[in-house]
């Protein structure tokens, strides 16, 4: 049964009331606003940046924010009634309204993409949206009412632990179209929870507390029990720690409250099997506690306190002062100079004056282990924003800025989203990032980019940091546009680390390489171990092997979706490819002729892992990649592992690179060099530059003596030069003039056009079309291509690119951005090309 909606407004009884419409911006691509009718009784009701149920066709309910409130009725449609109102205040505010029309307009997709991109999932509902019961809802302690219709779903979702419904199998249930009002009450009441996908199901965060039992609490009777575990020392000292933590007799609900579990069976001193004993005994009660995933700190203020260098407090007024004069200002401080301290500092400074925060980082990685520090700073105030948090974490965070509870949040680049209205600063670390970069689905934004135009917007300021500054970045601040502020010195005692480059060719040759190690990199490594420091090993690839083939017939499996071969992955035992996810089992023989002499070609970094395990089997390998990663805590455990020093050896990909910091590291070693310098983009030898600073910035952080081992069958390369002395200037001095040379950012905008089609040769006519209306509009020399990029075909679409390139000069740029549409419209208009997909991406990474 599909549900339909035909809400009839009942007629209003006085006739000079006003006739109300609503433009709303759906979650879908979209390319105007649709308009709905409000109903008279709800004329008061209608909030901006509220989100309202709508339906639209035949037979999907959604959700929308309202954009707008008018008079006019649409000229080209009957409008609908709105069927119900979800919110009485703005869920999203007006300075976020601008911003995404700005994003919608300059990253030329629609309003409802970036919009569908913004919200949590549990901030959408649909006809597919499902609900389940709170996990703290009691039926007996409920405070409010329940209506019959109420108690069905109640009824339903309690027939089995942790069912869930869609709204579509509610309103079969109820058998009526005007459910949603139901289900806006029981949420309003607490009772339930919505989510979009299975995925994003609501489990709450439980933490394990234990108490006393109430008959222990009179004197005498825990005296009678102090006698009889005299001769259980263990029990008994788990008794005398969670007195001493829990005065049950000096606060009567101190014991009603109880303490962590985990405060007794993480010390070593005590025995987790007597807590559990003490438990089974009835000695201790254990419950369960729904907590906040924000605690953070019990208190507001901050309980770390430090004071920032001689160096640090220069930077630190430096800004400031460029702050007076200008609203963007890049702090450009060698990796380990200490410019967290001066984000600290600077961020409490923007408190004082009242005003909300947001810190970007381009890692979940990185969030993981700042975090803790800030949480010490900003206690209660702070709040976390990142993709590996469940749908209604995110929506906690979001609802928490709107409340004004989080004055300061870090995350990493879908935190430019958040609802801020009263943003004083904006910090951007490690602002190079192509991190900060979304790439699919729309909208293509730079989370860099659009931090800037959101402090624009608000009036705030933005810092900017980093070790290896963007291109453009520099060129701003050379250009008199955007202050800078230098670091050039390492905090406190270290220094900058000696830098070598091992030929591997000659290695090779002389047969000395052990796998995929030459003598000195090896070598060095077994040394530091000795010594009890650790070392970080970079290879820009994961998996065990990039692919496998057929010694005899030179077989070699390909995906079938895409264009690439297939990478082997030694721990899951199979064949995947790592850009549609298809994945096959390791063959035992050659499928084409039989052969059984299957070998590994190349390697990743599962394979550098492996090999180390045997290599140095007294050593502890920890690997950290997206394979290692994809967990919700696996980036804490990862990290936390190294710093306490469990790890020895932490193998990655350019996930280590990206500002960690950890004191015991003395030795970096950068596997494969030549496969970052050797890649056809424009942006190769920048990005190059970057992540052999960035990852050797990871060594000798704390007064160590650091060293970085770079593997290169080529030393003569010119960057490599660049990378020891760590001269980011004479490298930016080389870049900018290959920039202007051949026309490229900054000094020019560029527009990268995808087309996709599953026939080969309708993308390739469309393609040419596409260009041959660009070349009208807008001139040969603004249009590259078309051509098949590197991958040309991927999840079974083939691909043309073209590449256009626009003037910097806003006006230019904004009737240049028309000018590629209109001729997007006339490929598409096109019978043949309906099925062709053509993706804009606006500054491409």
């Amino acid at each position: 049964m599909s549900l339909t909606f035909d809400f009839v407004s009942p007629e209003p009884a006085a006739t000079d009331r006003v006739t109300l419409f609503a433009d709303v911006i759906l979650p879908l691509p979209l390319p105007k606003l649709y308009t709905y009718r409000v109903p008279y009784e709800m004329n008061d009701e209608v909030v901006i940046g509220g989100r309202v149920i709508v339906q639209f066709g035949a037979k999907k309910t959604l959700s929308c924010i309202v954009a707008a409130v008018h008079e006019t009725p649409p000229a080209q449609y009957q409008a609908k009634y709105i069927l119900e109102f979800i919110d009485d205040a703005p869920v999203v505010t007006q300075p976020q309204l601008k911003l995404f029309r700005w994003m919608a307009d300059y990253y030329m997709c629609t309003l409802g993409e970036v919009i569908n991109a913004a919200l949590p999932s549990a901030l959408k509902l649909s006809s597919e949206s499902r609900i389940q019961l709170h996990p703290a809802y009691i039926a007996d302690g409920s405070p409010y009412p329940i209506s019959e219709q109420e108690q069905q779903i109640l009824t339903a979702l309690s027939t089995e632990d942790g069912k869930s419904m869609t709204f579509t199998e509610v309103g079969e249930l109820l058998g009526s179209s005007n459910f949603h009002k139901v289900i806006k009450s029981l949420m309003q009441k607490d009772i339930i929870f919505l989510f979009e996908h299975l995925a994003d199901k609501y489990s709450p965060k439980v933490v394990k507390k234990v108490r006393l039992a109430h008959h222990f609490i009179e004197e005498s009777a825990l005296e009678a029990l102090f006698s009889q575990l005299a001769g259980r020392p263990k029990q008994l000292d788990v008794l005398m720690r969670y007195l001493q933590r829990v005065p049950v007799y000096q606060n009567i609900y101190a014991n009603h409250r109880g303490l962590e579990k985990n405060a007794l069976t993480s010390s070593p001193h005590l025995s987790p099997s007597a807590v559990n004993t003490l438990i089974k005994n009835g000695v201790l009660e254990q419950f369960d506690v729904i907590v906040s995933r924000f605690p953070l700190d019990d208190e507001p203020e901050a309980k770390l306190h430090f004071t920032l260098s001689e160096a640090q407090t220069t930077a630190r007024d430096e800004v400031l002062t460029q702050f007076s004069q200008r609203y963007i200002v890049l702090l450009h401080g060698v990796t380990g100079a200490g410019k967290t301290e001066i984000y600290i500092d600077l961020i409490r400074n923007a408190l004082d004056g009242g005003g909300q925060v947001l810190y970007l980082l381009p890692e979940i990685a990185l969030t993981a282990q700042i975090v803790t520090r800030l949480m010490r700073v900003f206690g209660t105030r702070l709040g976390v924003y990142h993709s590996k948090f469940s749908d209604n974490e995110r929506v906690e965070v979001w609802n928490g800025v709107l409340s004004g509870r989080f004055q300061v949040v870090v995350g990493v680049r879908s935190a430019v989203f958040l609802p801020f209205d009263n943003l004083a600063l904006i910090i951007v670390d490690e602002e190079h990032e192509s991190s900060y970069k979304q790439y699919e689905p729309a909208p293509r934004y730079n989370a860099r980019e659009v931090a800037l135009m959101m402090a624009n917007f608000q009036g705030a300021k933005t810092l900017l940091g980093s070790a290896t500054p963007a291109v453009e970045t520099y060129y701003q601040t050379r250009a008199g546009r955007w202050g800078l502020v230098q670091l050039t010195k390492r905090f406190g005692e270290a220094g900058l680390p000696e830098i070598e480059l091992v030929d591997t060719r000659k290695q090779r040759e002389a047969k000395k390489m052990h796998n995929h190690f030459t003598p000195e990199l090896l070598s060095e490594i077994e040394r530091k171990l000795g010594l009890k420091e650790q070392v970080i090993l970079f290879q820009n690839r994961r998996g065990y092997s990039p692919f496998i083939n057929c010694l005899d017939c030179g077989w070699i499996p390909k995906c079938k979706n895409c264009a690439v071969s297939l990478s082997y992955h030694k721990h899951s035992h199979e064949l995947r490819c790592h850009y549609c996810g298809y994945n096959d089992r390791m063959p035992v023989e050659c499928p084409a002729c039989g052969s059984r002499a299957l070998k590994t070609v190349g390697f990743g970094t599962e394979k550098i892992e492996d090999d180390l395990k045997i290599m140095l089997p007294a050593a502890n390998v920890q690997r950290m990649d997206l394979d290692t990663t994809r967990a919700k805590n696996s980036y804490q455990q990862i990290i936390a592992d190294f710093e306490n020093q469990v790890t020895n050896v932490l193998v990655g990909t350019q996930m280590v690179t990206k500002g960690l910091d950890f004191a015991n590291v003395s030795l970096v070693g950068i596997i494969n060099a030549d496969s970052i310098i050797h890649y056809p983009d424009f942006r190769a030898h920048e990005r190059a530059f970057q992540m052999f600073v960035q990852v050797s910035g990871r060594a000798g952080r704390k007064g160590k003596k650091g060293k970085v081992i770079i593997q290169t069958a080529d030393p003569t390369q010119v960057i490599f030069d660049k990378v020891i002395r760590n001269d980011y200037l004479e490298f930016y001095e080389y870049e900018i003039g290959q920039r202007r040379e051949y026309g490229f950012p900054p000094f020019m905008r560029v527009i990268r056009l995808t087309v996709k089609h599953v026939d080969q040769l309708l993308a390739e006519q469309a393609a040419i079309l596409l260009t041959q209306e660009l070349v009208e509009r807008l001139g040969r020399e603004a249009v590259l291509g078309p051509e098949a990029p590197y991958i040309f075909r991927i999840r079974n679409f083939y691909l043309q690119e073209i590449t256009v390139k626009i003037d910097r000069e806003h006006t230019v740029l904004k009737q240049a951005k028309a000018e590629v549409l209109a001729a997007i419209n006339v490929v598409k208009d096109q019978k043949e090309f309906k099925q062709a997909r053509i993706v804009a991406d606006v500054d491409p990474m």
